[in-house]
């Protein structure tokens, strides 16, 4: 089995900074590409960073040049670095890597179980 586990969400002051962490834990042949989603209340989720295994990145408009997508594939850890923090920021933000686990067949795709981020104005 393989699990997406997250850490690092919590309050902080429009302007301030947070670090998200995700670690994909199991037994686990390879990981492709890892992604940082988020979804704020009454609406859809969204992606936000996306991180190739090469280390090729892409960021939505919105957090561009504020937020740095890293990973560490020795401990199969993808991060998310998020500077100048906005109040539209404010979301439940998640990881999803594509994992290849030892005894499947191939690639899928996981999830991590979400921390919330909260931006006040």
């Amino acid at each position: 089995q393989v699990q997406l586990v997250e850490s690092g969400g919590g309050l902080v002051q429009a302007g301030g900074s947070l670090r998200l962490s995700c670690k994909a834990v199991g037994s686990i042949y390879g990981i492709n590409d890892m992604d940082w989603y988020r979804q704020a209340p009454g609406k859809q989720r969204e992606l936000v960073a996306h991180i190739t295994s090469g280390g090729s990145t892409t960021y939505a408009d919105s957090v561009k040049g504020r937020f740095t997508i890293s990973r560490d594939n020795r401990v199969n850890a993808v991060y998310l670095q998020m500077n100048s923090l906005k109040p539209e920021d404010t979301a439940v933000y998640y990881c999803s890597a594509h994992v290849w686990a030892r005894g499947s067949l191939g690639y899928s795709v996981y999830w991590g179980q979400g921390t919330q981020v909260t931006v006040s104005s």
